[in-house]
């Protein structure tokens, strides 16, 4: 079904499923259940039902607050944060932009993959700007995996690629089948993009094409690192192991420490044509300053630091393990190092990444950005 622009719908993101379309055009504008029928081309109940469909999920807080802040959008009003007293409120004050198609699907795949892990949840606080993913580490803690804008989350619920399992003030989200579907379509598309970049650099008619298809392949160095399984990084797999005496080889402050790493590694690769390298640090005496990449964005200047604190060898393992997320066996091969010594070299270098997290928590550098 397709609303026209006569709907008054026509600034709402390319992302929007259609039947939420079809909600807002009838519930925001006032577009009769026969007209969008008529205009369809199907039976006035084939309508009635996707609007019925999408308000019993307006209980889920995302897509209540999502449906809100796109009804305003649709309304013509791109922001109601700035609506006047007299006018009709259909969207909360300061809600957040809805994203563009690119930037959500850039931070689908962050954020999937992450909730693909085992115990992971998405938790959202009312009245917050960022949600976190949360994992279950199986004594009773949990440990933080990833940040997102609320307008992402957001998206995603109402695509039904998570749904709430406990609404609360704190309301709890997990992946869907629909969502992990999404997943594995997204990492296609990147991967098919990038590849075609790759083959297609000699055929561009221009110098600036090139450079742009260059760039989209620095800007996720993961695609052409080999992909671990989407459900679980190394550290988690490393983490379940155990000792003779009984205790897990990775305890759960080094696999955070590592996973902090690979949160500012990946929001590294997010920024405006970032074309950071972070090969370069595999390599022992290059130069390590902000500039030398090309990005001076919080979360790069982070990674650099503490690439730089862990050296040549521990930073290896660590890029390659934490970041582009090779299996050891892998790391342990492209390193040149015999098999089964990468986990000893991996866990030092988890212990110095931990304590150099700490010192930067000590002097009030350890704040996400």
């Amino acid at each position: 079904m397709a609303v026209t622009p006569g709907h008054r719908i026509e600034y709402l993101p390319d992302w929007v499923p259609e039947e939420v379309r079809v909600y807002i055009a009838h519930t925001e504008t006032g577009v009769s259940i026969r007209e969008l029928a008529r205009v369809a081309g199907c039976h006035a109940s084939t309508v009635l039902r996707q609007v019925r469909k999408v308000e019993t999920r307006r209980d889920d807080p995302l897509v209540d607050a999502a449906l809100c802040n796109l009804g305003a959008v649709g309304c013509g009003d791109p922001a109601p944060a700035t609506r006047k007293d007299d006018e009709p409120m259909t969207a909360a004050v300061n809600m957040p932009a809805p994203p563009d198609e690119t930037t959500l699907s850039r931070e689908a795949r962050r954020i999937l993959r992450r909730l693909c892990e085992p115990g992971a949840v998405l938790a959202v606080a009312a009245e917050m700007e960022k949600a976190v993913v949360v994992r279950d580490t199986g004594d009773g803690g949990n440990t933080r995996t990833a940040v997102v804008d609320v307008a992402i989350a957001q998206a995603m619920a109402l695509k039904e690629w998570i749904t709430c399992t406990a609404p609360a003030r704190i309301s709890k989200y997990r992946i869907t089948a629909a969502g992990r579907a999404a997943l594995n379509r997204l990492m296609a598309e990147q991967e098919n993009r990038v590849r075609g970049f790759a083959e297609a650099q000699a055929g561009f008619d221009t110098g600036r094409e090139a450079e742009a298809a260059l760039e989209e392949v620095e800007r996720d160095p993961r695609i052409r690192k080999g992909r671990y399984a989407l459900a679980e990084s190394p550290l988690t797999a490393l983490g379940r192991r155990r000792d003779k005496d009984g205790e897990a080889f990775l305890n759960e402050e080094l696999i955070a420490a590592g996973e902090r790493l690979r949160e500012d590694f990946e929001l590294a690769q997010m920024g405006p044509r970032t074309t950071q390298n972070w090969d370069q640090f595999l390599t022992a005496g290059v130069s390590t300053h902000p500039g030398a990449g090309g990005g001076s964005t919080a979360a790069q200047e982070r990674l650099q630091a503490a690439l730089k604190d862990l050296g040549a060898g521990l930073g290896d393992v660590a890029l390659r393990c934490c970041c582009y997320l090779e299996g050891l066996e892998t790391a342990e091969k492209q390193l040149g190092w015999s098999a089964r010594s990468g986990k000893i070299v991996l866990r030092i270098a988890l212990q110095r990444l931990r304590r150099h997290y700490e010192e930067r928590g000590r002097a009030g550098g350890d704040l996400l950005g």
